[in-house]
């Protein structure tokens, strides 16, 4: 395997998007958030999105000082979106350091809710958000047409995210328009991705986020092994090489544009 890379040190980075509660985080969550501190990662976002999680995204959230939490149903859970479920998501909503709903969205890649369904429980928890003045976090996948539609008659005055944006430059400015942040994952470093990339230069400078979505999808040069929050920082990097400003720079931008939106504390805890 050769050495391991060391993710890059960029003070103030915020991972808008991570799942601390899956292995191997979940193994030492405190360990997990040392080490991405010791990179110049300031908040972590973690987020439970389905109907188990939930309460566990809440406690996590409670238990550490620099996490934050989001909860939801996924599109992969929206057949399990009945009332039980929903009236608990919406009393989840009001606790402490919850800053936003999600994700939910659509999927039609693995389809593993019917897609009515999907579009049914994006909708009902879009109105939700709307209700409890909150941002909502979406996961879309080959249904970013879908999914606007869906979202089109629905005033969000917060806005929300597009997480784990994998669209091109013209969809990414479909949701700018809609009023949504857009969020880069490690797949903007992917080298067969050069669509992605190109949306991670469009994107103005006050709606771009960066986030891991871990465990999955860790950057260039770590590909292939399980993500954590730290390698946010190698995703900076790479955004920051594409749009010609220092990594410290884009760090900066991206934390403020995230502190704004979920209304988290300016700087460290």
């Amino acid at each position: 395997m050769g050495r391991t890379a060391t993710p890059p040190h960029i003070p103030g980075l915020v991972d808008t998007h991570c799942h601390l509660d899956y292995p191997p985080m979940a193994d030492d969550v405190a360990a997990t958030l040392a080490a991405a501190r010791a990179v110049g990662v300031e908040r972590v976002v973690h987020v439970g999105c389905a109907p188990d999680s939930m309460a566990r995204a809440v406690e996590l959230a409670a238990a550490h000082d620099d996490v934050y939490a989001v909860v939801g149903v996924h599109p992969h859970e929206a057949r399990l979106l009945d009332d039980e479920v929903f009236t608990r998501l919406e009393a989840l909503l009001d606790a402490p350091k919850v800053v936003a709903l999600g994700e939910t969205g659509l999927d039609y890649h693995y389809d593993r809710s019917p897609r009515d369904v999907q579009r049914e429980a994006l909708a009902r928890q879009a109105d939700l958000a709307a209700r409890k003045h909150l941002p909502l976090v979406l996961h879309v996948r080959d249904a970013h047409e879908d999914a606007l539609e869906v979202l089109a008659g629905v005033d969000l005055p917060r806005g929300g995210i597009v997480h784990c944006f994998t669209g091109d430059a013209a969809t990414a400015r479909a949701w700018l328009d809609r009023g949504f942040h857009v969020s880069f994952s490690g797949i903007v470093t992917f080298p067969k991705a050069p669509e992605v990339a190109e949306a991670a230069r469009v994107v103005p400078d006050d709606r771009l986020l960066l986030e891991t979505d871990a465990p999955y999808l860790a950057p260039v040069p770590v590909r292939g092994r399980k993500n954590t929050p730290a390698n946010v920082a190698f995703t900076c990097a790479f955004v920051a090489r594409l749009r010609g400003v220092p990594p410290e720079e884009l760090a900066h931008q991206t934390a403020l544009n995230a502190q704004s939106l979920l209304n988290l504390p300016a700087g460290g805890a």
